[in-house]
């Protein structure tokens, strides 16, 4: 066996890039034991999921992403910005391209600033908030009281819950988010999002996500759900600086919805045994 690997992170929220573009390094049927076995931290590589960079017949290129309990998930705006910077660097796209995933097809700008770091801008999915489109039990826009939390949920690629409290530090997440995460009203489960409104265009989060089954540094997604719904309820503005327990997105909410934040390699190696 002899696999090469990137690790690569986004604000934190860290991932195994498994290269796939010139044929299938790992069978689909043992992709789901190959997450099980490297994410481990301290059996594995360790991290959040493992990115497979394929080629797509509609897009650019094609992002599969498997989560430590072995599930697929149907993408993660982290993920796309490590497997965009990747893509990047290994001169498969250049400033712009179109990402292939589960939930559809995103189209991402990218690049390096002045002083040499990598960001990238994605146009995210339209967040959907039907409860139909979540998905999740019932008619009309979620919002539910679950436990001591009012619950409001939307969809931006895969489903999460949104809580709005009033300081997240004081918030037990790996106490308080299970009871909404598997919340029967929710049919496939739902990420888990608290949220502090720190301004008139800022929020700050912490997100407990599905297939980690724990608190992630950083969710994309969970960044651009919970802009999406404050702005919805009018906390905030059209723009919004979402602080992360592992650093800063941008997410602009409109007729376009954007996410915008840093990517980085963290070290290359190769799998042998």
């Amino acid at each position: 066996m002899h696999i090469p690997f990137t690790k690569l992170h986004g604000n934190g929220n860290d991932f195994i890039l498994i290269d796939e573009t010139a044929g299938t390094v790992i069978p689909d049927e043992m992709k789901p034991g190959f997450a099980a076995l490297y994410c481990d931290r301290r059996f594995g590589i360790g991290g959040d999921g493992v990115l497979f960079l394929l080629p797509s017949e509609s897009a650019d290129v094609r992002m599969r992403l498997f989560q430590q309990d072995e599930s697929e998930a149907e993408m993660c705006g982290n993920g796309i910005r490590c497997l965009a910077k990747y893509a990047h660097d290994a001169g498969y796209v250049q400033e712009t391209c179109t990402v292939e995933t589960m939930a559809g097809t995103m189209p991402v700008s990218m690049g390096y600033d002045e002083e040499g770091e990598f960001w990238a801008e994605i146009e995210m999915v339209d967040p959907a908030y039907e409860r139909s489109a979540i998905p999740a039990i019932g008619e009309g826009e979620y919002k539910e009281q679950i436990g001591p939390f009012t619950v409001y949920a939307a969809n931006t690629g895969v489903p999460h819950a949104v809580i709005f409290v009033d300081d997240v530090s004081a918030i037990d997440v790996a106490a308080a988010a299970p009871q909404v995460r598997r919340h029967p009203s929710f049919a496939k489960g739902a990420n888990v999002n608290f949220v502090e409104v720190t301004g008139e265009a800022s929020i700050r989060i912490r997100t407990f996500e599905r297939g980690v089954e724990g608190e992630t540094e950083s969710c994309g997604t969970g960044a651009t759900a919970s802009a999406a719904i404050a702005h919805r309820l009018g906390l905030v503005g059209a723009e919004v600086a979402v602080e992360t327990n592992g650093g800063p997105l941008v997410i602009t909410c409109g007729e376009r919805t954007l996410m915008r934040g840093p990517a980085e390699t963290v070290f290359s190696g190769v799998i042998e045994g």
